[in-house]
């Protein structure tokens, strides 16, 4: 398991409605307990999927201006790349531990791995959503459904994606999206995407493992 040609899939956690700082913090020491890969095999990569209460969370580039009427949801300044944004029940939360050198992967290649799997599990759905070159993320018709921060630490990664299904978005009007003042937020229900949180939940994972798995290839691919 995870070395040779192969590794091991992500192994993939559901796990429910958590609060936001025991998840961060057990994501920072999953990461530094890690093993790498070598004589023996490497900590097996893994997947977290959660929804969180509602939170915002201020990147390493976030600005306080971006936070434009506080309230009584708690700002949390964490260790990400990007500025502010909103987490909330009916959100998903994809956190990604991989370990970026066994997967061949660069931080750009992650980002666009992540954009693709939301973007192809909205087009299931029948809703056509782009990335942009200028800021991370997915959108429809302009509108973003979809933010993107990573943290990357001995060539290992967490943070990850989080997906609006069906969720009070009137936070959003609080700040600046991502940094972006006046960005329009949307989300799959808006869209006409009916699907449980649980069932889309498990296609996006299966979506991410798709894209690491295909990455990979192509790569080994490159190198033959």
């Amino acid at each position: 398991m995870g070395s040779g040609k192969h590794p091991a899939i992500p192994a993939i956690h559901a796990l429910g409605l958590v609060e936001y700082q025991p998840t961060w913090d057990a994501m920072k020491c999953f990461t530094a307990e890690r093993t790498p890969d070598g004589q023996t095999p490497g900590t097996r990569d893994e997947i977290w999927l959660v929804q969180h209460p509602p939170t915002y969370t201020q990147g390493l580039a976030g600005k306080p201006e971006h936070l434009l009427n506080p309230t009584n949801i708690p700002v949390i300044k964490i260790d990400r790349g990007g500025q502010i944004t909103y987490h909330g029940p009916g959100q998903i939360v994809a956190y990604l531990l991989l370990d970026m050198r066994r997967w061949k992967l660069g931080v750009r290649e992650l980002v666009r791995l992540m954009e693709q799997a939301v973007i192809d599990l909205l087009a299931e759905y029948g809703v056509t959503a782009h990335s942009r070159e200028d800021a991370p993320g997915v959108y429809v018709d302009g509108a973003k459904i979809a933010s993107l921060g990573l943290k990357i630490k001995n060539g290992y990664c967490y943070h990850g994606l989080a997906l609006n299904i069906d969720m009070d978005l009137s936070p959003f009007a609080n700040i600046n999206p991502c940094g972006y003042a006046g960005l329009r937020v949307t989300q799959a229900c808006e869209l006409g995407v009916a699907a449980p949180i649980n069932e889309l939940q498990a296609e996006l994972a299966q979506n991410l493992v798709h894209g690491l798995q295909q990455h990979l290839a192509s790569k080994q691919n490159a190198q033959s």
